[in-house]
């Protein structure tokens, strides 16, 4: 980083009390329901904000106390984050989708004090004995505090917030982040978003999910740019509508989205003339898709890869020429390097080989820690590089190739295959809408590489005709011996293909 992050910092404070200071009645956000829009200026949110937090404090926690939230996707969600925050307390945002038995989970795991809940959440929540529960009329009544004269002096170092990865196996782990995280993000805000003050974000995910919490709402108040979030029913129709009518300049999704806005939607009959391009993050972007986006569309897509423990720091960007099936660069002021995956050295590979993606600790987005996992978090440090468990080379112009996750690599013949290599050459199939790969035993001493299809509505394809387009782009240990046409592919809450279901699946 260029710029150090200042001994005293809070992330409410950073995002809103210099916005109140230029333009107090700017809208910082637009949520937009099924037949209403509700707004809010930055002078609005913060007071919002200092008030709820003014009422938080008033329960007499400790400070650094953990405070959960079930919520709607709504406003209250967005103000009870960084109300939390301003208060000096730790915010755990989750998902409205978690079962009663996976939100007890995270109750008791995080230590929480007290939890915000809609009334339909609160309904089955299992609550420890102490902890405080906040619903729709308790929340009301701390709404109704005096505000805050300013927001807690906390130190940049201090926990600000904790998340709760949607691991495929065994129970969510939290990451634990300071208030230094926003800071940290400042990199993505040229390197991939291209975020000035006049613009107007649209992002299409839900506020429990970091992507939103952290693209869709601290980045673009963090330079006074406004926000446009959607909680009405699920329609994709919706988003190039939103897009003509609140005139924004860029969106945010996964890949997903972006591939059913082009089945589904005619986007030459909507005005997207102020839309300058599309972000997206959370999965991979194949070539095809980027191709077909650019063609339909005359925007630019840029892609991000990231992990919850850090956020996004490759990327590609407004100005920076687009590899497709490359997320981009190292943004600027990252440290990162290629460390050998089976040693424990910290000397970076040549460009071209493939080792562990690491990115140095003193990055000021990276994590505090894993609560309470003191032995996981010895294993992801190597010196003074973290290693996330991503498998990546990097190219003689810094252009990062991903290969998957170092648990995700199958083994054929021998070989250290990446499923994401694979899936990339199927994806450039006509007929493939969707594709994944992973190892599948099919006897007690034999696994080979088998691809899991969705196909596009309509088509058919022959598995010998398969295996001939596989073979003309891979290696022939690389070549998937099983084909399986399927209606979906697991997915995580998040949109994340889960590629220890696939073999669950059936044709």
């Amino acid at each position: 980083m260029t710029e150090p992050v200042s001994l005293r910092f809070n992330i409410a404070r950073y995002c809103l009390a210099g916005n109140v200071r230029r333009h107090p009645d700017k809208v910082a956000m637009i949520l937009v329901g099924a037949d209403r829009e509700f707004r809010m200026t930055f002078g609005e949110v913060d007071l919002a904000v200092r008030k709820l937090a003014a009422g938080l404090q008033s329960l007499g926690l400790p400070t650094g106390s953990r405070i959960m939230i079930r919520m709607a996707n709504d406003a209250d969600y967005a103000l009870t984050y960084f109300a939390t925050m301003a208060a000096g307390y730790v915010a755990l945002p989750s998902s409205a989708q978690l079962t009663a038995g996976e939100a007890a989970y995270l109750l008791e795991n995080s230590g929480a004090a007290a939890v915000a809940a809609s009334a339909e959440l609160a309904r089955d929540l299992r609550l420890p004995e102490g902890v405080v529960l906040i619903d729709p009329a308790r929340l009301a009544e701390l709404k109704a505090f005096d505000p805050l004269p300013d927001y807690a002096d906390t130190a940049a170092d201090d926990p600000a917030y904790l998340v709760y990865t949607s691991g495929t196996t065994g129970k969510p782990k939290g990451v634990l982040h300071a208030h230094r995280a926003a800071w940290g993000r400042r990199p993505m805000h040229q390197g991939w978003l291209g975020l000035q003050e006049s613009d107007v974000m649209l992002h299409a995910g839900a506020f429990n999910w970091t992507y939103t919490l952290g693209v869709g709402l601290v980045d673009p108040w963090a330079v006074g740019a406004t926000t446009v979030l959607y909680n009405g029913p699920r329609d994709v129709q919706v988003w190039p509508k939103l897009l003509e009518k609140h005139r924004a300049t860029m969106f945010a999704a996964v890949p997903t989205l972006y591939r059913q806005i082009l089945k589904y939607c005619d986007l030459s009959a909507y005005d997207l003339s102020a839309f300058r391009h599309g972000v997206t993050a959370g999965e991979a972007l194949s070539p095809a898709l980027l191709a077909e986006w650019q063609e339909r569309t005359g925007k630019p897509l840029y892609e991000a890869l990231g992990m919850s423990e850090i956020s996004t720091y490759i990327s590609t960007g407004p100005g920076m020429t687009i590899k497709p099936g490359s997320p981009g660069k190292p943004q600027p002021g990252r440290r990162v390097a290629i460390l050998p995956p089976d040693s424990d050295s910290t000397t970076p590979l040549p460009t071209g080989e493939i080792g562990l993606l690491a990115v140095h600790r003193s990055d000021p987005s990276l994590m505090l820690g894993y609560w309470k996992r003191p032995e996981e978090e010895a294993l992801v440090y190597r010196g003074e590089w973290f290693c996330g468990g991503d498998l990546a080379s990097l190219d003689a112009d810094g252009y990062l190739w991903h290969h998957g996750r170092n648990d995700d690599v199958m083994n054929a013949m021998g070989y250290r295959v990446s499923p994401v290599e694979v899936e990339m050459a199927l994806a450039e199939h006509p007929a493939i809408a969707e594709v994944a790969v992973t190892e599948l035993r099919v006897r007690s001493d034999v696994s080979v590489i088998a691809a899991f299809l969705v196909l596009r509505e309509g088509q058919t394809v022959d598995k010998d005709e398969l295996s001939k387009f596989a073979e003309a782009r891979l290696a022939a240990y690389k070549c998937p011996r099983e084909w399986r046409i399927v209606t979906s592919l697991p997915r995580t809450a998040n949109g994340k293909v889960q590629r220890k279901k696939l073999t669950e699946l059936t044709a």
